[in-house]
């Protein structure tokens, strides 16, 4: 009988040595490749079958799948997979970075919502030019605030508001939840954005959640209300928002838009009380360790033959 070969793994680091040190040590058995998604394909393409995606690298990581006749395990290293899904071979394991990400987005969205609130954007252009301009601004202290996508970053949104003294916390997912907190499901939702000063977004991106938030959803928003969208553009229908707050009705601070990137052009850039940061939320000092600690955890169990985590298919 022939030897088992040893499985192959593509880390997206510099070299086999940071690999080892970012990971603390690569698990027995296990043969590593460094591939960060530029022309620096390694040899093993045959034999890779365990493939971490580098960060902000897109499908075209896999535009050579056909010749990863190894391949079994997929992990990325963002939260949402949904560009994923088509170009994954069938029968291959998708896992996501599940937990990588909570700590920067969470982040993000609060620093969007006060930054807004607080005008600091344009405070910030106002010092280009030694302005001193006042602003009375809106605070999230004493706001509604309505969390749409009640999952792990939806949880650490709520974790850091806690200090806020907002007024009232509103959950929202997929399917109701009883006990504490309580989350409402999403068939709920035109029934609680009446009640909602703020909604921060982050659900994940499905055919049911697109343009969730649309003209109707958003006019069912009081007067004055914020959308923070950090889950994916196509959530809120773009055209909708622009009408919206270029009314001056509503708010909006979005780190994701639809399209994205968001042409020169577009009038969402030109509306006052619109503040836009080009899709960072995952990319802060957070998330290396993170990110580090799922690659070590998965590849560990993965050369165990241990159930592995954050599967999506």
């Amino acid at each position: 009988m022939p030897a088992q070969k040893s499985p192959v793994a593509w880390l997206p680091y510099r070299s086999i040595a940071e690999a080892e040190e970012r990971i603390g040590g690569i698990p027995d058995g296990v043969t590593v490749a460094c591939f960060q998604g530029q022309d620096d394909w390694p040899d093993s393409i045959a034999e890779v079958s365990f493939f971490v995606v580098p960060y902000l690298k897109g499908p075209e990581v896999l535009e050579r799948a056909a010749e990863m006749t190894s391949l079994a395990v997929v992990q990325t290293l963002t939260a949402g997979v949904e560009n994923f899904l088509p170009v994954v071979p069938d029968g291959v394991t998708l896992c996501n970075a599940a937990g990588v990400h909570d700590a920067s987005t969470a982040e993000i969205a609060l620093a969007l919502a006060l930054a807004q609130g607080r005008h600091l954007d344009e405070f910030a252009r106002q010092q280009t030019t030694g302005s001193w301009l006042p602003r009375f601004g809106t605070a999230l202290a004493d706001q509604r605030v309505l969390i749409l996508g009640y999952g792990h970053i939806g949880e650490a949104i709520e974790a850091r508001l806690a200090g806020f003294e907002v007024a009232s916390v509103t959950r929202v997912a997929r399917r109701a939840r009883d006990g504490e907190p309580a989350v409402h499901a999403i068939d709920e939702l035109d029934a609680l954005l009446p009640e909602a000063d703020v909604v921060f977004v982050i659900a994940p991106h499905t055919p049911q959640t697109e343009n969730i938030l649309s003209g109707p959803q958003l006019a069912l928003l009081p007067d004055d209300a914020l959308v923070v969208n950090v889950a994916r553009g196509k959530l809120v229908d773009t055209d909708a928002l622009v009408a919206e707050t270029s009314s001056g009705r509503l708010r909006a601070a979005l780190d994701v838009t639809e399209p994205e990137p968001l042409p020169a052009d577009h009038p969402l850039w030109s509306v006052p009380n619109v503040l836009i940061s080009p899709h960072v939320g995952g990319a802060s000092s957070a998330f290396w360790p993170r990110a580090d600690r799922l690659i070590a955890a998965q590849l560990r169990r993965y050369a165990a033959g241990d159930e592995l985590e954050n599967i999506i298919r």
